[in-house]
C-alpha cells in the first residue's frame, strides 16, 4: 500500500479522531501556536462519556475547554508549563502542575514516566514522500507521538512546512483529521521605555559573532530592536519570533559566526504573526528541533559566545530567582530557563543573563526583594546567575559573596527601595555578628 492510499484511509471525523480516547487515559496535546484547536473542542463535546482523563501538554494558547470548572472528574490538566488557559485551573485544584526543566520534557515520555495512551498532534499536510512536518512547534510533540499507543493528527493546509527533525510519517499516524484554519497567533505587543533601557544595558555584553537565546516578550524584542552594527549574531533558542526575523532582514542575524549550525537559526517553536509563519515556511534558514536538543545544556554550551536571556517575576538580595510562582500560586513554569542560563555559563565566552524591571507595573513593589515571597520556588539557583540587568544597570554576580552579591543588587534596584533592602542587610549583619559574639 502506498503512502498515499494509507494517509486516504486514515482520514476521519472529528468525533470518530476523538473517539480513540477511553475513561482514564493519559494523553498529550501539542501546544503553543499548533494547539489543536478542533481535536480539543470535540474532545470536550465527549465530557458526560468520559472521566479521569489525564491530559498533557506544555503551554496551551486560546480558551481551554477541558480546563473549565465542573470539568475535573472528567479531564484534569498535568501541566508541564502553566499559562492563562489553564493557570485558573491549578490555582483552584482541579489541575496539577509538574516542575521540569523544558529540556527534560520529551524523556517523560519516551521513558514512560508518564505512559501516553493518546497524542494529538498539529502538522502540516504531508510531502511527496509522506512526511508530516510539525510545523510552528515540536518541543515535547515528536517524543509524545512516538511514544503514544495511539496518534491523532489534525493535518492543517496552512501549518508551515518547517525543517529540521520535524518530521512524522503518516505510517506512524492513526487518524487524521483535514483541515484548514489560521493558527494562533502572539501579536508584538511592542516595549516600555524601561525595557528599552533594559536592553540598552545588554547590548553591550553582545560581541560580534555572538549566539543569543530570547524568549517571549517587551525585553527580547527591546534588546533586538537596540544591536545595530552587531555583525553576525546567530540564534539558538527556545523560540524563534517577529523580531528575529527583522533582525535577519537587517542584517544583524547571519549566523554565520557560529560554533554549532552555522548558517541556520536553531529552535523548537516559532510564534508569532502569519507573516511569522509564512517566512519560516519551507525556510532553509530556520531548523526546528526537539526541546530535548535545542535546550539541552551540553548542546547549548557547544555554541561560543553563548548569550541567554531570560527574565524573572522575583529575585532575592542573594540572588536566587523565582520565575514560575507569585508566593504559591503557580504562574507559568521552569520552561528552558535553567536549560540556557546553564548552557551559556559552560560556552566558552558565554554570558548568562536574568533581565527583569526594578519594580512591578504599578511601581509599587520592588523586583529586587530581601526574601522571595512565602511559598515561591526558586528556579535558577543563586550559584547560576552571572549577570542580573535592571533599567539601572548589571549586576555582575559571578564569583562574589553574599555581601558583593547583595551590594551589587542594591545598585540596581529602584531607588525608592534602596534604604528598604540597606537596612535589611545592615540589620542582617547585625544579628551576625551578634551571633558570632555570642559564641
Amino acid at each position: 500500500m502506498t503512502w498515499i492510499s494509507q494517509y486516504k484511509s486514515k482520514v476521519v471525523t472529528l468525533a470518530e479522531a476523538v473517539s480513540v480516547v477511553k475513561s482514564g487515559d493519559r494523553i498529550f496535546i501539542s501546544g503553543n501556536a499548533a494547539t489543536p484547536v478542533l481535536l480539543t473542542n470535540a474532545l470536550a463535546e465527549r465530557q458526560h462519556e468520559l472521566y479521569d482523563v489525564e491530559v498533557n501538554h506544555v503551554l496551551l494558547l486560546g480558551e481551554d475547554p477541558l480546563a473549565k470548572p465542573g470539568l475535573e472528574q472528567h479531564f484534569r490538566h498535568n501541566s508541564l508549563f502553566v499559562g492563562p488557559a489553564d493557570r485558573q485551573a491549578i490555582a483552584d485544584g482541579r489541575s496539577d502542575y509538574v516542575p521540569i526543566h523544558l529540556s527534560e520534557i520529551p524523556d517523560l515520555f519516551t521513558d514512560r514516566v508518564i505512559p501516553l495512551d493518546v497524542a494529538f498532534i498539529h502538522t502540516s499536510p504531508p510531502d511527496e514522500h509522506g512526511f508530516m512536518s510539525f510545523g510552528v512547534e515540536c518541543a515535547a510533540s515528536k517524543a509524545a507521538a512516538e511514544s503514544a499507543k495511539v496518534v491523532v493528527a489534525q493535518v492543517n493546509e496552512r501549518m508551515p512546512r518547517t525543517l529540521g527533525d520535524v518530521f512524522i510519517h503518516v505510517s506512524r499516524v492513526h487518524k487524521v483529521v483535514e483541515c484548514s484554519e489560521p493558527l494562533q497567533e502572539l501579536p508584538e505587543s511592542g516595549f516600555s521605555e524601561i525595557e528599552q533601557k533594559i536592553a540598552s544595558h545588554i547590548a553591550p555584553l553582545i560581541q560580534d559573532g555572538a549566539t543569543l537565546q530570547l524568549g517571549i516578550g517587551g525585553i527580547p524584542d527591546a534588546v533586538l530592536s537596540v544591536l545595530d552594527g552587531k555583525q553576525h549574531l546567530g540564534i539558538h533558542t527556545e523560540m524563534v519570533s517577529d523580531g528575529v526575523v527583522k533582525a535577519l532582514e537587517r542584517g544583524i542575524v547571519t549566523n554565520q559566526k557560529k560554533t554549532l549550525h552555522p548558517g541556520k537559526a536553531i529552535a523548537t517553536f516559532v510564534l508569532g504573526s502569519h507573516q511569522l509563519y509564512d517566512y519560516v515556511d519551507n525556510n532553509p534558514l530556520f531548523e526546528i528541533h526537539p526541546c530535548s536538543y535545542t535546550n539541552n545544556p551540553f548542546i547549548v554550551a557547544q555554541n561560543e559566545n553563548m548569550v541567554a536571556i531570560n527574565s524573572a517575576i522575583e529575585v532575592d538580595i542573594t540572588g536566587q530567582v523565582c520565575a514560575d510562582s507569585i508566593g504559591t500560586k503557580i504562574y507559568s513554569g521552569f520552561g528552558g530557563q535553567v536549560d540556557f542560563i546553564r548552557g551559556a555559563a559552560y560556552s566558552k565566552g558565554g554570558k548568562p543573563i536574568i533581565a527583569l524591571p526594578s519594580t512591578t507595573r504599578n511601581g509599587k513593589t520592588s523586583r529586587i526583594v530581601p526574601q522571595l515571597n512565602r511559598g515561591a520556588g526558586v528556579v535558577t539557583t543563586r550559584a547560576d546567575v552571572h549577570y542580573l540587568v535592571t533599567e539601572y544597570g548589571v549586576a555582575s554576580l559571578h564569583g562574589k559573596n553574599l555581601r558583593q552579591r547583595a551590594e551589587a543588587l542594591l545598585a540596581v534596584s529602584h531607588p525608592t527601595f534602596r534604604e528598604e533592602l540597606d537596612q535589611y542587610l545592615r540589620s542582617l549583619n547585625r544579628r551576625q555578628m551578634a551571633a558570632i559574639a555570642s559564641v
